[in-house]
């Protein structure tokens, strides 16, 4: 179990926009992201692949209202790197999630989530989850079953999902409720 300790001290090297609309480098570190805040953190296999694309990260964006009546913010990690993120996030047309790009897998190693993909050529991705850090604290980690460096898994998305984060978080609304009021 996951659930109280905390978050790994990494860098994330990310592509910003300025105020001129020139883009460059920046480092963010998971202070920037978790010290002083409570925040909700999914984390994915790959940006554009079928499950992140069509469920998991459209799914987060709708539910964001609902989640941040509860937390501060809703991040998205992946091992990606900055350039494909802010593709995918345009792609989607994702407003609300922040996308963070674990391009090195850093964090994701850290937090002892990275898996071999060897059957799709991915590389190492992160297994899918979801957790919620108050303060750099893991209070709550919802890790999809069957983990392994063999692709020997049908990507699950079960636990990893809104409902559930809304759920732990003690929410009244869940997606079913979010959808049909759309």
């Amino acid at each position: 179990m996951k659930e109280g300790i905390t978050v790994p001290s990494v860098n994330f090297r990310v592509r910003v926009q300025n105020e001129e609309g020139e883009y460059g480098w920046a480092d963010m570190h998971t202070d920037d992201i978790f010290k002083g805040k409570k925040v909700a953190v999914f984390s994915l296999p790959g940006a554009f692949t079928p499950t992140c694309s069509e469920y998991q990260l459209p799914a987060y964006e709708a539910a964001h209202q609902e989640i941040t009546k509860y937390v501060d913010d809703v991040y998205c990690i992946s091992v990606n790197d900055s350039f494909v993120m802010n593709a995918w996030r345009d792609y989607l047309d994702i407003e609300k999630i922040k996308l963070i790009p674990d391009g090195a897998g850093n964090f994701t190693r850290a937090m002892g989530m990275l898996v071999n993909k060897p059957k799709q050529n991915f590389g190492m991705r992160s297994w899918r989850y979801s957790m919620i850090v108050d303060d750099g604290v893991v209070t709550h980690f919802n890790e999809e079953p069957g983990r392994n460096d063999f692709s020997d898994d049908s990507d699950p998305y079960e636990v990893s999902d809104p409902d559930t984060m809304l759920k732990q978080l003690g929410a009244k609304t869940f997606m079913q409720d979010i959808t049909s009021n759309n």
